[in-house]
């Protein structure tokens, strides 16, 4: 779907994005990273508001340097800030961007209202759009994000400042336009469980850079055991035996670790290399692998690049 190039971008004298090499081939990708990783630096270029400083990207085989219109007419962007003209109705905007995207004034019109009604605010979409709330902003901005029928889909925080309630609404209509056959997403949020219950796939930035690219799904099935551990009188020769047993390890304050273990270790291993170095296992828990853990794991630089290229084809 995506083809990342040794793709770089340099805003003002800052490079925000440099050498993204990727081919993110997923119907539903998470776009992750703290703040200033350069998630909506990297949305923008794929949108043509920003010119790479060098490398490029395809989307659906099309460079973005030399297609950005033509790809326009089959993107579809909900943006994090709100962007309305408050006094307009919410079907006189809809129908605005929609004409904007390419579509006839007729089919635009028609469209709108389906729109509308798909995102449950038919009954307000002749309200001027300075007197919704936050959440009819959000299902406003969802549904011009998705009125000209895109094939492709981006998702900046779409359920920022959202009640449990209208969050779990927004993410059952993500779920649905997913599940659409010839549609593809791409998630940007700071909460990683609305990429984990939305996306196959999660890309994850780190100071402009891909910290990881992996396969939520083969993630979810795997068998690998992870743990988390409290320890006394663990130093560093005790976590070097450690992943010499296979594991991948990242540790904290205060003697705590989380531990990935293989399928060919077994826990009296452990136990048996704490006693070799006189270490104290107070504690040992047994959680399922999930994103928070392979972000975290991304943040520390532990995430194995040789199973990312094999996954995801990430170089």
């Amino acid at each position: 779907m995506i083809e990342l190039e040794d793709l770089s971008v340099q805003l003002g004298k800052r490079l925000i994005l440099s050498n993204l090499k990727a081919s993110l081939k997923g119907r539903a990708i998470g776009l992750l990273g703290p703040n200033g990783s350069g998630k909506s630096t990297l949305i923008n270029t794929l949108l043509g508001f920003h010119p790479p400083l060098s490398g490029t990207a395809r989307i659906f085989g099309k460079d973005i340097r030399t297609h950005a219109k033509e790809l326009r007419r089959v993107i579809g962007y909900m943006p994090e800030s709100d962007s309305f003209i408050s006094d307009m109705t919410g079907v006189g905007f809809v129908r605005y961007m929609a004409e904007i995207s390419g579509l006839p004034a007729n089919e635009a019109m028609e469209r709108t209202h389906e729109a509308f009604f798909y995102v449950g605010l038919g009954e307000a979409r002749y309200r001027k759009l300075g007197t919704y709330s936050l959440g009819m902003k959000q299902m406003a901005k969802l549904a011009q994000a998705i009125v000209h029928g895109p094939q492709l889909l981006f998702l900046d925080e779409p359920t920022n400042g959202l009640d449990p309630p209208a969050r779990q609404r927004m993410i059952n209509l993500i779920r649905e336009i997913r599940d659409t056959p010839g549609m593809y997403l791409i998630l940007s949020s700071h909460l990683l469980r609305d990429v984990e219950e939305c996306c196959e796939e999660a890309l994850i930035l780190r100071d402009g850079k891909i910290a990881a690219y992996c396969n939520l799904d083969e993630e979810r099935r795997s068998n690998r055991k992870f743990i988390e551990m409290e320890t006394v009188g663990a130093k560093e020769e005790f976590s070097s035996a450690i992943e010499q047993l296979g594991c991948e390890c990242a540790w904290f304050s205060n003697g705590r670790a989380k531990l990935v273990l293989p399928p060919s270790v077994e826990m009296r291993q452990l136990y048996n290399t704490a006693a070799q170095f006189s270490v104290q296992i107070r504690k040992i828990n047994y959680r399922k692998d999930s994103l928070e853990d392979i972000f975290l794991r991304a943040m520390d630089g532990k995430f194995q690049p040789e199973k990312m290229k094999a996954q995801s084809n990430v170089s």
